[in-house]
C-alpha cells in the first residue's frame, strides 16, 4: 500500500459515463498528531496491545466528522494499511454488541472482511477508499450502540482462566450448553495457547450451528478469520471472545441445550446424516446434472429433502464443486426472485460456508457445514414469502441479450450499458452480464466497473457485504456455471444512474 503523498487517494475514473478525480491529501499536513499519551486507559474496557491501543482510541474518540482527516494523516506520518485494519476491527469488538442480533449495527465489524477484500482487489490507486468507508460506517454504529446502553467489552475475569490443558474441553462444554461467561474465560486462555487452526476447528461447527440472525454467526467466523489473517493472531484474544459471545446470541428464547428450537434443527437433524456420508466423498466427478437437479429441488424441496439429496448425490460419485455449484447458483436465484435483504443473506452466508468448508481439515466438520449449507437455503426460501412479492426466475433459463442495441463486441460500451440498467431493469442487466460473458469478454473489466460503483454509490454495509462475497464467489463456481452466477448479481449491485454516497461527497469536500 502506497502512502499518501506518493499515490492519488483516488485514480480519475470514468464509470458510467461519470467522472470523479481527486488531487493528493496535501491538507493532512496540517493535522496534529495522535500520542498515546494523550489519554488514560479505562480500566472498564478491555486492552489491546500497547502498540494498537492508542490508534484504537484515536478511532473512538474522534468524531466522526473529523476522522477521515485525522486517519489519513496518521498514514501520512507512517501508519500502516494492516495497522489501521487492526484498529477499526478491534474498535467495533471493544465497542459495539453482537446482540440483539448478529448484524444490524454489529455490521461495523462484519463488513470489515469485506471491506479488505475489496480493497485488495482493488487497483493500488482507490485502495484505501473500502477502508476510509469502514472506518466512518464504524462511527455511525458506534452511535447506535450508545443509543442502545453503551456497551463495552470489559477485560476477561483473570481469575476464572482454566489452565491451558482444561480450555479446549471447557469451551466446548460452554458452547454445547449456552453458558456465555464459562465460554468467555475458556476462549480468553485458548487464544492464548491454541494455535489459528486449532481454534478454527472448533469454531467452524459453531459458527453452522444454527439459523439465527440469518447467517450471520457463520459469516463472522469466516470474517474473523480472514480478518485475523492479515493483521496477525496476536490481535485474535477480543477478536474471538466478540466471537463467542456472537455465536451464543439468543435472545428471547429460552436455553437452547435445554429445547428444541426451529432454528436448531436443521442442524440436529444433519447430525445422523454426517455419518452417512461414504469414504472418499470427495474424490467425485463434476457432474453438470447433478448440479441442475439439485437447483431444481432447492426450489421446492425441504430441508430435510434438499440435505438427504446431497448425501445421496455426493454417495453417487459426484464432486461435492457440483453441489457447492448449485448451492451457489441456488442462492444467486433467490436473489433474482427477491432482490431484498433475506435473499442477500443466502448468498453472503453461502460465501461464508465456502470459506469455512475449504478452510477446516476435520472431514466430520467440512461433511457438516455442506449439509447446513443445503439446509440453509429453503430457509432463506421460506423467510421469503413473508417479505413480499418472490418471482418465479430460474437462473439456467436466463437468456443472454445486451440491453439496446450495443454491441458485445465494444467492452466498454457493454459494461456502461449493463450498469446504466441496474436498479431500474435488473432483469436486463442480467442478461447483458450474461451475453458479455459468453462472448468471451474480460470479467475482471465487469468486475472492477462494479467495484468501483460501490465505492462511489455505496451507503450500507451490505452494499460491500454483498459485492465481495459474490465478486469473488464468480471464480469458485464451475466453469460451465459461472456467468450465470455472476449475472444474479447484478439484482443487488449497484448502478451507474444512482447517487453518489455521502463519503464521496465528503471527500471531495476535504481534498477541495
Amino acid at each position: 500500500m502506497a502512502s499518501f503523498p506518493r499515490r492519488q487517494f483516488l485514480s480519475t475514473a470514468a464509470v458510467g459515463g461519470a467522472f470523479l478525480g481527486f488531487n493528493q491529501l496535501d491538507f493532512l499536513g496540517r493535522l496534529p498528531r495522535v500520542s498515546a499519551e494523550e489519554a488514560q486507559p479505562n480500566p472498564e474496557a478491555v486492552q489491546f496491545n500497547p502498540d494498537i491501543e492508542p490508534l484504537v482510541r484515536l478511532l473512538e474518540e474522534t468524531p466522526r466528522d473529523q476522522l477521515l482527516e485525522k486517519v489519513a494523516h496518521r498514514v501520512q506520518t507512517g501508519t500502516s494499511y494492516q495497522e489501521v485494519l487492526a484498529a477499526l476491527m478491534l474498535a467495533g469488538v471493544r465497542n459495539v454488541q453482537p446482540r440483539p442480533s448478529v448484524g444490524h449495527k454489529f455490521h461495523a465489524v462484519l463488513v470489515v472482511n469485506s471491506a479488505h477484500i475489496a480493497s485488495l482487489a482493488s487497483p493500488d490507486s482507490e485502495r484505501w477508499l473500502p477502508i476510509f468507508w469502514a472506518l466512518d460506517h464504524f462511527k455511525s454504529s458506534q452511535a447506535r450502540d450508545v443509543q442502545e446502553g453503551n456497551w463495552t467489552m470489559g477485560p476477561v475475569n483473570e481469575d476464572k482462566l482454566p489452565p491451558m490443558r482444561r480450555a479446549r474441553r471447557e469451551f466446548t462444554e460452554a458452547m454445547d450448553n449456552w453458558d456465555v461467561e464459562k465460554a468467555d474465560t475458556a476462549v480468553a486462555a485458548l487464544s492464548r495457547g491454541a494455535t489459528s487452526g486449532e481454534m478454527f476447528e472448533l469454531f467452524a461447527k459453531y459458527g453452522a450451528r444454527d439459523f439465527r440472525s440469518i447467517g450471520h454467526k457463520a459469516i463472522y467466523v469466516a470474517n474473523a478469520w480472514r480478518t485475523l489473517n492479515c493483521i496477525g493472531w496476536r490481535h485474535a484474544e477480543p477478536v474471538m471472545r466478540s466471537l463467542t459471545y456472537a455465536l451464543l446470541n439468543h435472545v428471547g428464547e429460552p436455553n437452547p441445550a435445554e429445547n428444541d428450537l426451529a432454528p436448531d434443527a436443521p442442524g440436529r437433524s444433519n447430525e445422523s446424516r454426517v455419518a452417512q456420508v461414504n469414504r472418499g466423498w470427495r474424490d467425485g466427478e463434476l457432474n453438470d446434472q447433478a448440479t441442475a437437479e439439485l437447483l431444481a429441488l432447492l426450489r421446492t424441496g425441504s430441508v430435510d429433502e434438499v440435505c438427504d439429496a446431497v448425501v445421496e448425490t455426493v454417495n453417487d460419485g459426484v464432486s461435492p464443486r457440483s453441489v457447492y455449484d448449485a448451492l451457489l447458483l441456488g442462492s444467486g436465484e433467490l436473489l433474482m426472485r427477491q432482490p431484498a435483504i433475506v435473499a442477500l443473506h443466502a448468498v453472503t452466508s453461502t460465501n461464508a460456508f465456502w470459506y469455512a468448508y475449504n478452510t477446516t481439515r476435520n472431514d466430520e466438520t467440512r461433511r457438516k457445514i455442506l449439509l447446513q449449507n443445503a439446509a440453509f437455503l429453503p430457509l432463506f426460501r421460506e423467510a421469503m414469502k413473508g417479505r413480499g412479492k418472490v418471482d418465479e426466475a430460474q437462473i439456467d433459463q436466463l437468456t443472454g441479450t445486451m440491453p439496446g442495441d450495443t454491441p458485445v463486441d465494444d467492452s466498454t460500451a457493454a459494461i456502461e450499458a449493463i450498469f446504466d440498467r441496474v436498479g431500474t431493469d435488473s432483469s436486463a442487466a442480467a442478461q447483458g452480464v450474461l451475453a458479455y460473458l459468453d462472448a468471451g469478454k474480460s470479467p475482471e473489466d465487469l468486475i472492477t466497473a462494479a467495484r468501483r460503483l460501490v465505492f462511489l454509490k455505496g451507503n450500507n454495509s451490505h452494499d460491500y457485504k454483498f459485492s465481495s462475497a459474490v465478486l469473488e464467489d464468480y471464480y469458485h463456481v464451475s466453469p460451465n456455471w459461472r456467468n450465470r452466477f455472476l449475472a444474479s448479481s447484478v439484482f443487488k449491485l449497484l448502478g451507474s444512474n444512482q447517487r453518489d454516497n455521502q463519503l464521496v461527497e465528503r471527500t471531495r469536500s476535504a481534498l477541495a
